[in-house]
């Protein structure tokens, strides 16, 4: 088995960072550090990687895009975005597709580390504080709480929860839900069910559907929160779980909106084009992309940048209302 830069770190029993430092010569060490690598860079047979060797102390101009999901609408669209604004400022990116997987986002963030990346935009939540504190490489959250240090960029979530509540209380729904996944309430896309309790006196019901259910099941859960709540609004924290709410309400003959009004929270390109029936409370995404990355880029350069950057959020009309 070839060994990894992780594996010299663990032998020689120095972060991945260190080991990083050593192989590019990079900032201060002590030599019995810088020894204690080498000789288990020895013992493992380890190669550092062509990039590492060629940088020698310049900008990989490279930056990490961790995501929980690459294959969500709403993340790929963001992703895609977040690329163009790093390449318009002459840096390329490395996605990284996390799962919701700890494992999975500590070694990528291990290989970001050992790679020398200029910078990291995670949206990814798995890992502890110390984890993303320990990363010297400049961060930025999406709708994340990774560290008290890091800057997190936003859409008003707290607002599209009001918003959501009040469009469905102005069509003349009486027995609202809201269904949601198995949101960290600390990280800012909790905040949405804040707002929605908020706008409605907390007199609603807020129904978690955990993210990691497959399709059929997801459908089955909402189809016996359709049966026995019998709601005629229902908020729900994400486009797609709308669209599958609209499929389920279909199969048990209730007409939306006539029976049933539907608002989804995302509003991305695919939405406003494929399947404009339906309403949602729209992030700008675009707007997103630019700012992380001008915050980003401000980190990089060692600026001042304040830790919350909440950006606007506006109703997307549609025909589920």
């Amino acid at each position: 088995m070839v060994a990894k830069l992780t594996d010299v770190a663990e032998l020689a029993g120095v972060s991945p960072t260190t080991v990083s430092r050593v192989i590019n010569n990079k900032g201060y060490l002590s030599e019995k550090t810088i020894l204690k690598v080498k000789e288990a860079m020895k013992t493992l047979g380890y190669k550092p990687n062509n990039l590492a060797r060629s940088l020698q102390g310049k900008s990989a101009q490279l930056i990490g895009l961790i995501f929980p999901n690459i294959s969500n609408i709403f993340y790929s669209e963001l992703i895609e975005h977040l690329e163009i604004e790093l390449f318009k400022h002459g840096y390329k990116a490395i996605i990284c597709n996390s799962e919701n997987d700890p494992v999975k986002e500590r070694e990528y963030l291990e290989m970001l580390e050992a790679n020398q990346v200029d910078g990291i935009v995670s949206s990814s939540h798995n890992l502890g504080i110390d984890d993303y504190e320990r990363v010297e490489a400049p961060i930025i959250a999406f709708d994340r709480n990774l560290a008290p240090n890091i800057p997190i960029v936003s859409s008003d979530n707290f607002e599209g929860g009001k918003l959501a509540a009040k469009t469905l209380q102005k069509h003349g729904c009486q027995n609202i839900i809201m269904i949601t996944g198995n949101d960290n309430t600390d990280s800012p896309t909790g905040l949405r069910q804040l707002g929605f309790s908020f706008q409605l006196n907390k007199q609603s019901e807020i129904i978690k559907l955990p993210n990691n259910l497959s399709a059929i099941r997801r459908e089955m859960e909402i189809k016996s929160i359709l049966a026995t709540r019998k709601p005629d609004g229902i908020f729900t924290s994400d486009d797609l779980t709308a669209i599958l709410t609209m499929k389920v309400a279909k199969s048990l003959d209730l007409n939306v909106p006539d029976d049933l009004k539907i608002i989804g929270y995302d509003g991305t390109r695919f939405i406003e084009d494929y399947f404009p029936q339906l309403a949602t409370i729209r992030q700008p995404i675009q707007e997103i992309a630019r700012l992380t990355v001008e915050v980003l880029l401000k980190k990089i350069k060692g600026e001042k940048t304040s830790k919350d950057y909440i950006l606007p959020i506006s109703l997307l009309p549609g025909g589920s209302i």
